[in-house]
């Protein structure tokens, strides 16, 4: 792939570093290896350069340009819709430029977002008729942001419909969370978890009353919707979408365990857990049946889902990381164990900064097997649709941790990535 790039002795030819759209392009690529390759030194070598020239000095624009591609996530592991609003206000600024094609391309984006906002209106309506985080009042009321993430796991304007049952899923996690991180008592914890697990509504009677009305929101909108994909489809999905229920709150209830008792788990002990509780189950496994074709669903699919198989622990392992770097320094203020940062810390008496430099190498092997299954889609067992969806899922997942805690914690970047994602539109001028 990159011979092009080398000399006789398979080092990077001086020549290229002239080129810096060029570099930015090899540094971009470097990102898309599998386990094994050695395109880090290309990673390596680009990146050097691309530093180099923010300190010598070069045109404000073009530093600009190479800062942010820096400082921010490669282009393959971000969120593509924002960063197609943001090369849209970046081609803007060049010259000379296709005004027209710059115009469509404006005109495309804000007739996408005011469909976005109709879906986001309609889902807010159904969750104020619903009524639970009226009675919650201990929970998080996330509903933007679940919106946000169902839109980055599953962009396509015409699936509509799975974006707003994504969401609903997004907004259940976040509840069922804050139950078991915040509220709820270990005896009680035991009981919703065994409630969950046998799935029957004859388990509630031995619930408070606020696990009640969870279970009950649990259970009929996850019932409806295994309803509808029977309906529209044929195919049996209730098996597997309460599994992965029953799974991350027999997660859930092991950190809480472990926090009660206060026990700081092993890093292994606590990661093997974690990619679980992470609460990437239920996303990934509901998106499955709300993006494949039933023609598309197999068994051995079935078995992998289930199972959580590459990609889907790859991805969850990602979204355990990122968020775990988000957090951990509010967790740690708060004496939580619920963060492998801190048994990462705890077991190492490693710095901080030595175990952020740790996460990222795993990130970035977590990411080369993903994009094995990216480049191999037509050899997998799971539909075109799932893996790109399972790809998303980890970018949004990096995206929203990027900075710190963008879900639980708005700041200012996490608002005006929505604002430009879902309320501003760009500006047309289309010159008749």
């Amino acid at each position: 792939m990159f011979k092009g790039f080398r000399d006789e002795k398979e080092n990077f030819k001086v020549e290229i570093s002239n080129d810096v759209q060029g570099m930015l392009s090899l540094y971009a690529a470097s990102y898309l290896t599998f386990e094994g390759e050695s395109l880090w030194e290309a990673n390596t070598f680009s990146r050097t350069y691309l530093m180099n020239l923010l300190k010598q000095g070069i045109d404000v624009d073009v530093a600009k340009q190479v800062w942010q591609v820096l400082e921010g996530l490669p282009y393959h592991q971000s969120f593509h819709r924002l960063e197609a609003r943001r090369y849209i206000d970046t081609y803007a600024k060049k010259g000379p430029h296709n005004h027209l094609m710059l115009e469509l391309a404006k005109l495309d984006f804000n007739i996408i977002q005011s469909l976005h906002q109709k879906e986001l209106q309609e889902v807010s309506r159904w969750w104020k008729d619903f009524g639970l985080a009226s009675k919650i009042h201990f929970a998080r009321d996330r509903i933007v942001e679940s919106f946000f993430w169902s839109l980055g796991m599953i962009p396509q304007p015409q699936i509509t419909k799975s974006r707003k049952e994504l969401t609903k899923v997004g907004i259940l996690i976040t509840i069922i969370d804050d139950i078991y991180d915040v509220y709820g008592t270990l005896e009680e914890l035991e009981l919703f978890t065994n409630a969950i697990e046998r799935w029957d509504v004859n388990a509630i009677n031995t619930l408070p009353d606020y696990m009640i009305l969870c279970f009950l929101a649990l259970y009929n909108t996850v019932n409806e919707m295994a309803y509808d994909i029977f309906k529209e489809q044929g195919v049996k999905s209730i098996h597997y979408l309460k599994k992965s229920w029953s799974d991350l709150c027999k997660s859930y209830l092991q950190e809480a365990k472990w926090f009660h008792n206060k026990v700081t788990p092993s890093f292994d002990e606590f990661l093997e857990n974690g990619w679980i509780s992470s609460g990437g189950g239920p996303l990934l496994i509901h998106s499955y049946f709300l993006v494949t074709h039933d023609q598309d669903i197999t068994e051995q699919a079935l078995h992998s889902l289930t199972n959580y198989h590459d990609p889907l622990r790859s991805a969850m392992t990602i979204l355990r990381l990122t968020n775990d770097l988000g957090t951990s320094t509010d967790e740690i203020e708060r004496g939580e164990t619920s963060n492998s940062i801190i048994s990462y810390l705890h077991e190492t008496g490693l710095s901080k900064e030595n175990a952020r430099q740790y996460y990222t190498t795993l990130i970035d092997k977590e990411w080369q097997n993903l994009n094995k299954y990216h480049y191999q889609v037509m050899h997998s067992i799971f539909s075109k649709s799932f893996i790109h969806c399972v790809l998303n899922f980890a970018r949004i997942a990096q995206y929203t941790y990027q900075y710190g805690d963008g879900y639980g914690r708005q700041d200012d970047i996490s608002i005006n990535r929505i604002k430009l994602l879902l309320v501003d539109p760009i500006p047309v001028n289309i010159v008749t």
